[in-house]
C-alpha cells in the first residue's frame, strides 16, 4: 500500500507537469498568445499605473530591476514586522518583532527561503501575515520564475532575455494567483481556516481556558506550496491540522509544491524546440529524487535502533515526530518533495528522522538541483549541464557547445562562481558555529547529531529551503545574522551570475550542428550529467555527511 500511495502521487506529478509546461511556455512567450486576450487588459492597467516600460531589457537592466525591486520589498517588509505592535490588523495584540529577528524574517521571505526563527501564530500579526508574508510568497517565486525565463531565453536563442517587470507581473497574474485561489478554495472546503477573527478562546471539559490560534490560513497555505515558499502560519507548519487536515490535503500540498518545478525542465524543452532535451533534464532530476526518496522511506520504515533498544516497538517504523494520519509513506514522500523542490514546508519534524533518513533531505539541499524551487532549481541543473558539456569537450579536445552556443571561459567562470559559492556559504559558517560558543550553545543534542543540526540550518538557508532540524535554538543574534546573510548571498549572487550568463549566450551566434557536435538530448548525456552533479556536488559535502548523519548512525546501531 505504501508503494501504491507514493507511485500514484508521483504519476500524478508527471501527468500534470506536461500541460503545465505547455501553459508556462505560452505565459512567458515574447510573442502575442491567446492568453493576452484573457490577462492583457489587467496587466496593461498595472503597467500604466506603475509607470512600467514594457520594452525588452539588456541583461544589466534586467539585473538592476530585479535587485532594486527586491530591495524596496525588503525595506517595506522590515518596517511592517518591526512595528507591527503599533500598526492596525493586530487583533491578538502581538508585540513588534525585535530588530535582528525582523532582519532575519524579512531576508528569509524575500529570498523564498521562509526560514522561521519565530512561531507563526504568536510571532506575527494578521497585517504582517498578509502584507509581508503572503505578499512576499507571491513576489519571490515570481522573481525566481522571471530569472529562470531570462536564462531559458539566453540558452534557446530568443530575441532578448525579456523584461523583468513584465515577467514578474505575468508570473503572478497568469500562474501564481489563479492557482493559489483554486488551491485555497479546496483547502477551505477541507476545514482549513480563513478568517480575520482574533484567537478563539474555548473552555475545555476540565474547565480550563484554551487559546486557539486561527487566521487567514488557507490563503497563506495555498501560495506557500504553489510558490515553493514553505513558511507556516503555525509553528509546526503542515503537521498542524489547521494547515493540513487529512490525507487528501497532504497529497494536494505535495502536488502543489511539485507542479511548477516539475514542469520547468519540460518548459525548457518546448522553448528550445527540443522536447527530448527537456525530458533528459527531467529524468536526471527524477532519478536523483527516486534514490533519495528510497533512502528516506527505507530507513524510516525500518525504525530507529536507539528507540528499539529502550523497548519502544518499531513495528510500524520510526513514528517519532510524525503524524499518525500520514504514516511513514506520506511523511517520507512529503519530506523528499519539500527538500527536492526547496519548499521547506514540513508535515513531520525532520530533527526526529533517523540519521540515514535525514541524509536524503540534507543531500538534496546540498545539491540544490533536484527540481529545486520555482525557477532556480532548473537553472541549477542547467548550470551543471553546461559544466558537463564543458568537461566532455575538454576530454575530446573540442570547443564545448550547448544548444548551438559555444561555451567559453567567461560563461564557465560565472557558472563556477555560482556552483562553488553554494558549499562555501554552507561549510564556512557551519565551521564557525561549531567552533565557537556563539553557535554551539544553540545545539540541543551535542555530538554527531549536533553537527547535523548546524549543517542542516545553513544548508537550508543557502538552498533557500527553510526547513530545519528544529531542536536547534536558533533565535539568537548569531543565528539571526548569520543565516540572514547566507540566505541573501545564496539567492542574489547566483542570480546575478546567471543573468550575466544568459546575456552572454544570447549575444553569441548560433553554431551549426555538425557530425562532431556533442548531443545533449540522449542517455549518454544523462549519465554524464548525473556524474557531474555527483562528483562536483556530492563529493564536496561528503566529509561533513560522514561526520554528522553517518557517524550518528554508527553509534546507535
Amino acid at each position: 500500500m505504501d508503494f501504491l500511495q507514493i507511485g500514484v502521487v508521483l504519476a500524478l506529478v508527471v501527468i500534470l507537469a506536461i500541460p503545465m509546461a505547455k501553459y508556462l511556455t505560452n505565459v512567458y512567450s515574447l510573442e502575442i498568445t491567446k492568453q493576452h486576450s484573457m490577462f492583457g487588459k489587467i496587466e496593461r492597467v498595472i503597467f500604466k499605473l506603475s509607470g512600467i516600460d514594457t520594452n525588452d531589457m539588456r541583461w544589466q537592466q534586467y539585473a538592476k530591476a530585479l535587485l532594486l525591486s527586491n530591495l524596496v520589498m525588503f525595506i517595506i517588509s522590515y518596517i511592517i514586522i518591526r512595528f507591527q505592535g503599533v500598526l492596525p490588523g493586530n487583533p491578538s495584540k502581538i508585540d513588534s518583532m525585535e530588530p535582528l529577528l525582523a532582519f532575519n524574517t524579512a531576508a528569509s521571505f524575500l529570498t523564498n527561503t521562509n526560514l522561521q526563527h519565530y512561531s507563526g501564530e504568536s510571532g506575527l500579526s494578521y497585517l504582517s501575515q498578509m502584507a509581508v508574508i503572503i505578499f512576499l510568497m507571491f513576489t519571490t517565486p515570481a522573481t525566481g520564475l522571471s530569472l529562470c525565463m531570462a536564462f531559458f531565453r539566453g540558452l534557446t536563442n530568443q530575441r532578448s532575455i525579456g523584461n523583468f517587470y513584465v515577467d514578474l507581473i505575468r508570473s503572478i497574474t497568469r500562474v501564481l494567483l489563479p492557482l493559489s485561489i483554486l488551491i485555497g478554495l479546496v483547502l477551505v472546503s477541507q476545514g482549513v481556516p480563513q478568517t480575520l477573527n482574533p484567537t478563539a478562546i474555548a473552555t475545555t471539559l476540565e474547565g480550563a481556558t484554551q487559546n486557539i490560534a486561527r487566521g487567514p490560513v488557507a490563503a497563506l497555505e495555498s501560495i506557500k506550496h504553489i510558490g515553493t515558499n514553505g513558511g507556516g502560519f503555525f509553528g509546526v507548519n503542515s503537521a498542524h491540522p489547521f494547515e493540513n487536515p487529512n490525507g487528501f490535503t497532504n497529497v494536494l500540498e505535495i502536488l502543489s509544491m511539485f507542479l511548477i518545478p516539475a514542469a520547468l525542465p519540460l518548459t525548457f524543452g518546448y522553448m528550445a524546440r527540443n522536447k527530448k532535451q527537456g525530458w533528459i533534464l527531467f529524468s536526471a532530476m527524477g532519478l536523483m529524487l527516486l534514490v533519495f526518496l528510497s533512502i528516506t522511506y527505507i530507513n524510516e520504515k525500518n525504525g530507529n535502533p536507539a528507540l528499539e533498544k529502550i523497548g519502544l516497538s518499531q513495528e510500524n517504523g520510526s513514528m517519532e515526530g510524525k503524524e499518525v494520519r500520514f504514516g511513514i509513506a506520506q511523511s517520507a514522500l512529503f519530506t523528499s518533495v519539500t527538500t527536492a523542490a526547496t519548499t521547506g514546508s514540513v508535515n513531520n519534524m525532520h530533527d526526529t528522522l533517523t540519521p540515514l533518513g535525514g541524509i536524503a533531505p540534507l543531500a538534496m539541499m546540498m545539491l540544490n538541483c533536484v527540481f529545486g524551487g520555482d525557477g532556480v532549481g532548473t537553472v541549477n541543473i542547467l548550470m551543471y549541464s553546461v559544466m558537463a558539456v564543458f568537461l566532455a569537450g575538454l576530454m575530446v579536445g573540442r570547443t564545448p557547445e550547448f544548444l548551438g552556443k559555444k561555451i567559453e571561459g567567461k560563461e564557465m567562470k560565472l557558472i563556477a562562481i555560482a556552483i562553488l559559492l553554494h558549499p562555501l556559504i554552507i561549510l564556512v559558517p557551519s565551521a564557525i558555529a561549531l567552533a565557537t560558543q556563539l553557535g554551539s550553545s544553540a545545539i540541543s543534542n551535542p555530538g554527531f547529531h549536533g553537527i547535523s543540526q548546524v549543517v542542516y540550518e545553513f544548508t537550508s538557508s543557502a538552498a533557500n529551503n527553510g526547513s530545519g532540524f528544529e531542536g536547534l535554538g536558533d533565535n539568537t543574534p548569531f543565528w539571526n545574522i548569520s543565516t540572514g546573510l547566507v540566505m541573501l548571498f545564496g539567492r542574489y549572487f547566483s542570480m546575478i551570475a546567471m543573468i550575466a550568463v544568459a546575456g552572454s549566450l544570447l549575444a553569441k551566434k548560433r553554431v551549426p550542428e555538425t557530425i562532431g557536435t556533442f548531443k545533449t538530448d540522449n542517455s549518454t548525456f544523462l549519465v554524464i550529467l548525473l556524474a557531474t552533479v555527483l562528483i562536483i556536488g556530492a563529493l564536496t559535502f561528503f566529509p561533513v555527511i560522514a561526520l554528522g548523519p553517518v557517524a550518528e548512525w554508527l553509534t546507535i546501531r
